[in-house]
């Protein structure tokens, strides 16, 4: 009797162990007037050992009505090809890098040849769109896929099953790149490219993967802390453009979802959901229950 009581127990703590290695991002539940919405913390690349996701995930997103995604990349790529043709490319008769003095053309044309790029080959690009293709390039380097992104990875869960909502629109995010002046644009290529060679981009990529992959909170509060206090371009670029500008829309859609639907699932960035900025938080000041499960 003994030997089958043993193997039962050790399956038990087996399958905890595995559950608990799982976790992985921030898992957060928002209730208000008996609403409750699951609210978890995404990457954009992925590995397939990603999945299956956690059990809590999959059962949430298995009872829910609508799946919230900061936008819907797989959906429709036409829309995501025009977004980006419309807003991160020169247009014909710009004259794009030719504008820059020739000094500071060189420096940049150095930098991209140390990272394998021809400036010729990427002389379309706006300077913010070329920053973040080099930024997808070194999470390659990491062994990241942008194809086994986790919000790509719910959204094909969910199609046919649930609503697909789209917190933001891929236009209105390249808009929003688009925005910034130029000057700040080339200065934001600069560091990117300067933080490249450095390795800093790199750390800074791999320290947020393996946060994620641990659901590490002290790990996430630091890197929150460090994005906060980071006053470069590119860290001015990240904190107050890609977080906290668009964190309140997206906190405020939430908000309306909560009160129509029970049991929804919204997945968005993990960086949105740290610090005194992010989205728990100002959903907590907004008088809603927040509660982190992860």
């Amino acid at each position: 009797m003994r030997r089958p009581i043993i193997v039962v127990f050790l399956s038990l703590v087996l399958m905890a162990c595995q559950a608990l290695a799982a976790e992985r991002g921030a898992l957060f539940t928002v209730t208000d007037k008996g609403n409750t919405l699951y609210l978890y913390g995404t990457i954009h690349a992925g590995k397939p050992e990603y999945y299956p996701l956690e059990p809590r995930i999959g059962k949430a997103l298995a009872g829910a009505p609508t799946l919230a995604l900061e936008v819907d990349m797989t959906g429709n790529p036409g829309a995501v090809a025009a977004a980006f043709s419309q807003y991160g490319l020169f247009a014909a008769r710009s004259p794009g890098y030719a504008a820059l003095p020739a000094k500071r053309r060189a420096r940049l044309e150095a930098a991209l040849k140390q990272q394998g790029i021809d400036l010729a080959t990427v002389a379309q690009f706006k300077p913010w769109m070329l920053a973040t293709m080099l930024a997808v390039k070194d999470v390659a380097k990491l062994g990241y896929d942008p194809a086994l992104g986790v919000d790509a990875h719910l959204a094909g869960l969910a199609r046919g099953k649930a609503r697909i909502a789209e917190l933001e629109s891929v236009h209105g995010q390249a808009a929003l790149l688009d925005g910034l002046p130029m000057e700040t644009q080339w200065t934001l290529l600069e560091e990117t490219l300067a933080h490249m060679a450095s390795g800093r981009q790199l750390r800074e990529a791999r320290a947020l993967f393996e946060a994620y992959e641990r659901a590490d909170q002290k790990a996430l509060d630091a890197i929150a802390r460090r994005i906060e206090n980071d006053d470069s371009v590119s860290g001015k670029f990240i904190r107050d453009v890609i977080l906290i500008e668009r964190n309140g829309p997206m906190a405020d859609k939430l908000i309306a979802l909560l009160a129509r639907e029970n049991n929804a699932v919204a997945a968005v960035g993990l960086l949105h959901l740290l610090g005194k900025q992010g989205v728990p938080e100002l959903l907590r000041a907004r008088g809603l229950q927040v509660k982190r499960v992860y």
